[in-house]
Formats: C-alpha cells, sequence, structure tokens
C-alpha cells in the first residue's frame, strides 16, 4: 500500500474555515474532515479508500490552521493505520485533536446492508429547518429539511433526527462530507425536550462503506441521528448517511458530554 511508515517529522498544515463555527470553537464534524483531508492526501497519496476514522476531540478547535502531523505503525497488504494529531498555534503544540484512520483496497466478498434507508418523501416534499444560529452557525453551509415532519420535534419520546441535508457549495459526498454530515444534526436527546443542555462531543468514530470506493454521490443526503443511552452526565449518539437514492455511505457513532449551563460558562470561561 501507499503509504510512508515513517511520518512522524511530517506535517501538513490545513485550514479550519471560519464557515464552520459552532459553540464553542469550530464544528467538530468539519475539523474531523480537515484533519481526514490531511492525513489522506498528504499522508496516504489519496490512494486507498478510507474504511475508517476515529477522532479524540481535546480541546475545541479555533478557525484557521489545524497543523496535522501522522504515523503509520501498520501498514499491511489488507489494510494501513494512520495515528494523527492536529494541533494550532504552532506545529508542536498541544493537540486539539488525536485519532486514527484506517484505509485498504477493495476486494472480492460477501454483500449485506443490515441499514437500509427509511422511506420518507423526497426532500421536494419535505420543509425547511433552521438550526438555531447562535450555537450552530455553521448551518448556514448546509440546507436542511426535515424528513416527513412540518417543524423541528421536541418533546418526542423517540430521541432521533432524521433530516435530508445538503451542502450549498455543492461539495461531492466523499469520505469527509460524511464524516461532516455524522455531526451536523442535533444530539438525539433534543427531540425529548433536553435542547438546553449542550453536548459536545468527546470522541467519533466513523465508518465508510465500498459506495465511496468510486465515484462520491451529489446531491442530498439522508442523514439520521439518534440517542442510543445516555446516563451519568454522557450520551452515546448513532448516524447513518445515506445518498439519495438510498445507498448507505457511512455510520457513524460518538460520545458526547451532557452539560449544564453552569458547566458551559466555567467551561467557556477557562478556554477563553
Amino acid at each position: 500500500m501507499n503509504v510512508s511508515t515513517s511520518l512522524s517529522d511530517s506535517v501538513i498544515s490545513s485550514v479550519i474555515d471560519a464557515r464552520w463555527q459552532a459553540f464553542p470553537g469550530a464544528h467538530g464534524g468539519h475539523v474531523a474532515a480537515v484533519a481526514l483531508g490531511a492525513v489522506r492526501d498528504g499522508f496516504a497519496s489519496g490512494a486507498q479508500p478510507v474504511r475508517s476514522m476515529t477522532t479524540h476531540f481535546l480541546s475545541p478547535a479555533d478557525v484557521g490552521p489545524l497543523h496535522v502531523s501522522a504515523s503509520a505503525p501498520s501498514v499491511g497488504r489488507s489494510a494501513a493505520t494512520c495515528v494523527f494529531a492536529g494541533r494550532q498555534g504552532t506545529a508542536d503544540g498541544s493537540p486539539v485533536l488525536v485519532g486514527s484512520v484506517v484505509l485498504g483496497p477493495a476486494r472480492p466478498g460477501p454483500a449485506y446492508d443490515g441499514e437500509r434507508a427509511p422511506a420518507v418523501p423526497s426532500p421536494g416534499d419535505c420543509q425547511p429547518i433552521t438550526l438555531p444560529a447562535d450555537i450552530a452557525s455553521f448551518s448556514r453551509q448546509l440546507e436542511i429539511r426535515a424528513a416527513g415532519q412540518e417543524r423541528l420535534p421536541t418533546g418526542e419520546e423517540r430521541a432521533e433526527f432524521l433530516f435530508w441535508v445538503r451542502f450549498t457549495d455543492g461539495r461531492p459526498l466523499d469520505a469527509g462530507a460524511v464524516v461532516t454530515l455524522t455531526d451536523v444534526l442535533p444530539p438525539g436527546l433534543y427531540a425529548c425536550g433536553h435542547a438546553s443542555r449542550p453536548m459536545p462531543t468527546a470522541e467519533l468514530t466513523v465508518h465508510f462503506t465500498d459506495v465511496l470506493d468510486d465515484r462520491a454521490p451529489e446531491g442530498w443526503a439522508l442523514v439520521r441521528n439518534r440517542t442510543a443511552q445516555a446516563g451519568g452526565g454522557w450520551a452515546v449518539d448513532d448516524s447513518a448517511v445515506w445518498s439519495a437514492d438510498g445507498r448507505l455511505l457511512g455510520l457513524g457513532r460518538q460520545a458526547r458530554v451532557v452539560l449544564n449551563q453552569a458547566q458551559v460558562s466555567k467551561r467557556v470561561g477557562h478556554e477563553s
């Protein structure tokens, strides 16, 4: 595989787009996608499909430069694992995120789809949704429609959101876009009336399907996010991303910290 095993001295400088601002810091899915682009293009030469990515968010990232360093502790015929760290300020500063990426070529094997796209109206038949700009200004980069729902639901018994989402810049639904989409919907608990509690992501893992091996789909994506479990001030959210024609593109799982307003004030004051 075309992946170097000695990358510890290499640094790729990328940019976190100011349009992807969240609260606090930049949108986590976008930051992870920026890191993925650096790892894949700068270190793995973009030659192999991405199979999975795990990102640990150590502190909120700011817009501006992100310096990504990487190493490849394992390179084999079947797969290569790249471990990365993203830093801001200086290339040798404290990391704001760390993680790993698994890359590997396609090969013959059985096919199975246990996550079929739910039957929903087409985007043209669904009502537009606007996320709160004060905490999700990044949503201006997206067109969002509630799949079969007339408004953003609250007070529901099921901790789940199902939206049609499209990037306003028309970007294809490649691996970086899928990483971003797994993190664009509100936490599932918000559908149960807990929207007053910020729930930042501590860790995000995304698995990609072979649909992305060739040409990435374009246009609308159907995105579902639901809370699988919550308790003790933590929540586990599962997400799925499908193309407009119903093909599964990726599955995500993330660990969220469930904060209250007092914790948010202390957190922001400490970081400023």
